[in-house]
């Protein structure tokens, strides 16, 4: 169609599509509430009625004229990627579940429809990214996002909230950094536990003025720390930044909402001081004797263990397994097994070993707590002892600046003995409890983080067998509950 010199020449229809698809749109920016995107609109009005601007003109090119298969394919796949990236975007994105940190409620080799609607989709923090992945294109090892636009945190209406006990994915929180050469474990455990580990090297000793308090002590090892890094990129590679929406995606069940106090003694949960619901599936690592009865393969795909957990620090007569209540049930029906005890790992006096690494706090995987979840407008005390557990609140998710000048604390130059959370956090865990890198040593996930909920299992394939072996039919189309 040529363009218009007269708006009385547009079709009566073309006035029709313009008015619908200009109430969707408005709508659209309405919800979204980024007012920005009207500058789109003029572009929209040309396209059904003036067509000043050649929308097509690609179409009729000599190239386009000899080659109409391609143009035709061409197009319908523009189209695809379009659909696909909103569909992504507003509605449900596929998962896979990578690790056994939720076996046997959710099984390595799942594939999950995750719904967005049901906490409510979030507005990209990068616009401009290739749909169906996350943040680097396999093979060639590049970004598959532009770093601008950046826009901030903003979700949308959703069907509800996250409750306690919910199966939810989330964008990793310690995955702000990545040492592109060695992921895991997450670059904050790296600069903190184990870079001078990795070059040989003694921590060294911490200055006098650095020794005043946990906190101040970790500032120092961590910045030595990155400087080790820095410095070996043959071991650790370039070190990179991801926006919150390009981090890797993590499933778990959320133990605790914002304001519960959480804490664990001897593996067992508690929630603002009482006993918190198990999931049905809950495993913990089991130490195993037999009376010298060697464990064979035919015994293990019985039991459903998975070739990964057969083969985890077992040596026999000893075998240390994940097992279910069920399976341990199982087991002592066996007249050769001899001893079942569950591993319990007391507190470590050097509070090094997980989430907030800190002397004052020598909590470990399973003694842990008490812990308050910081609430979206909730004022914490502060002092030099439990910044350790806010740090990152402060600084890398609510974005200030933080310091601290003896004991005093400046929060964006002030000081102050006090801070207001601008979000609410939650705590995850797996159901596979000892083995399962969960807010035990990361800490809080952050409500920016969170993507969405699992609905349905549509695919599902077991790694330690071949095709057709490998697909567990049964579990086609299982819905993903909360027990």
């Amino acid at each position: 169609m040529k363009p218009s010199q007269n708006l009385k020449d547009v079709s009566k229809p073309a006035w029709i599509k313009l008015a619908v698809v200009s109430l969707v749109f408005f709508l659209w920016v309405l919800w979204i509430g980024n007012f920005w995107l009207l500058l789109i609109y003029p572009f929209i009005f040309d396209s059904y009625t003036t067509k000043f601007i050649k929308w097509g003109a690609w179409k009729h090119t000599k190239f386009a004229e000899k080659h109409k298969k391609v143009v035709e394919w061409i197009d319908a796949l523009f189209f695809a990627l379009v659909a696909v990236y909103l569909i992504n975007l507003f509605l449900f994105q596929n998962y896979k579940i990578p690790t056994s940190s939720l076996e046997k409620t959710l099984l390595v080799g799942d594939h999950l429809f995750v719904s967005k609607v049901s906490y409510g989709p979030r507005m990209p923090n990068t616009p401009l990214a290739f749909p169906l992945v996350q943040n680097t294109f396999p093979i060639i090892n590049t970004k598959s996002y532009l770093d601008w636009p950046h826009w901030g945190y903003k979700r949308l209406a959703g069907l509800g909230n996250v409750e306690r006990n919910d199966i939810v994915v989330f964008n990793f929180p310690a995955g702000d950094t990545v040492c592109l050469k060695v992921t895991n474990p997450d670059y904050h455990n790296i600069i903190l536990n184990n870079a001078f580990g990795f070059v040989g090297m003694m921590r060294p000793n911490v200055p006098a003025k650095y020794a005043t308090s946990p906190w101040a002590k970790n500032q120092y090892i961590m910045q030595k720390g990155r400087e080790i890094v820095k410095s070996h990129k043959e071991l650790f590679g370039e070190v990179i930044y991801r926006p919150v929406d390009r981090r890797d995606n993590y499933v778990k069940r959320c133990i605790a909402l914002p304001g519960d106090v959480l804490e664990i003694k001897h593996n067992k949960v508690y929630i603002n001081g009482k006993k918190g619901k198990n999931p049905e599936n809950l495993q913990f690592v089991y130490q195993i004797m037999t009376d010298g009865t060697v464990l064979n393969d035919r015994f293990f795909e019985k039991l459903g263990v998975s070739n990964d957990d057969k083969n985890s620090g077992s040596m026999p007569p000893y075998y240390l397994l994940p097992l279910t209540k069920k399976q341990v049930s199982q087991l002592k029906n066996y007249s050769f097994i001899k001893e079942v005890l569950v591993q319990d790992m007391p507190a470590d006096s050097t509070g090094q070993s997980v989430f907030p690494y800190s002397s004052d706090y020598p909590w470990s995987r399973d003694n842990f707590g008490p812990l308050k979840m910081p609430k979206k407008g909730e004022t914490v005390k502060l002092n030099i002892k439990n910044l350790v557990i806010y740090d990152r609140i402060i600084r890398a998710y609510e974005g200030n600046k933080l310091e601290v000048k003896g004991n005093d604390i400046y929060i964006n130059g002030k000081k102050t003995d006090s801070y207001t959370f601008k979000m609410n956090y939650y705590f995850m865990l797996g159901d596979n409890r000892h083995k399962s890198a969960d807010s035990r040593y990361w800490g809080f996930v952050p409500e920016d983080h969170i993507v969405g909920k699992p609905l349905i299992v549509w695919l599902s394939l077991d790694k330690d067998r071949n095709f057709p072996m490998n697909i567990r039919w049964s579990r086609f189309f299982k819905v993903v509950d909360r027990n």
